[in-house]
């Protein structure tokens, strides 16, 4: 764990890809070990997820924000928001679609930052509450989540990951979030 100053946050620009590609990948192996297939882990790429990342981007569509947190000019962060997804119906509500913090950047503050500001934005663009979905066995993010405000609302939507099932849970909140803002993640 690295202690330093609180990060800076701001809008990603096509420069962060790789950074954010190799934050969000390398999230994924330590986040999720134990909870998904480990050979699925081991064979995600960080130069296939940049390169889906590059061409897709800024075609997030209205109201996508994909924000990254800094600290001494290096991305140690990556969040993004925008309505959220009922099926294939965009409603009122904001959805954090993701957050990551540098695994060696957990506990430092790069995850409140990140959720203080996706929140703060949501809230601006009008959205009355925010929601997200969590894999269920990721305790360390759900009591993150829910010590933010944003608690588990009984919904549940299991999808397949290299044929086993992996269970998401959805928490949500009203904005402005009234948590504690925790430095878990």
């Amino acid at each position: 764990m690295t202690s330093a100053a609180a990060p800076q946050v701001r809008e990603m620009t096509l420069a962060d890809v790789d950074r954010v590609s190799e934050i969000r990948v390398r999230g994924w192996q330590w986040a999720y070990r134990g909870l998904m297939p480990q050979s699925y882990l081991d064979a995600l790429s960080v130069a296939e997820d940049a390169e889906r990342r590059r061409a897709g981007f800024g075609r997030g569509g209205p109201g996508v924000v994909n924000l990254v947190a800094e600290r001494a000019g290096t991305v140690v962060g990556w969040a993004a928001l925008g309505p959220y997804r009922e099926g294939e119906v965009l409603t009122e509500e904001a959805e954090l679609y993701a957050l990551y913090a540098a695994v060696e950047h957990i506990g430092t503050g790069v995850g409140r930052a990140l959720l203080q500001e996706a929140a703060r934005r949501a809230e601006a663009l009008g959205h009355p509450t925010m929601r997200l979905w969590v894999l269920e066995g990721n305790a360390p993010a759900r009591r993150f989540y829910t010590r933010a405000g944003l608690h588990a609302d009984g919904a549940e939507e299991p999808f397949e990951v290299a044929g086993v099932t992996v269970s998401e849970v959805r928490h949500g909140g009203r904005l402005p979030l009234e948590g504690s803002f925790p430095t878990a993640l």
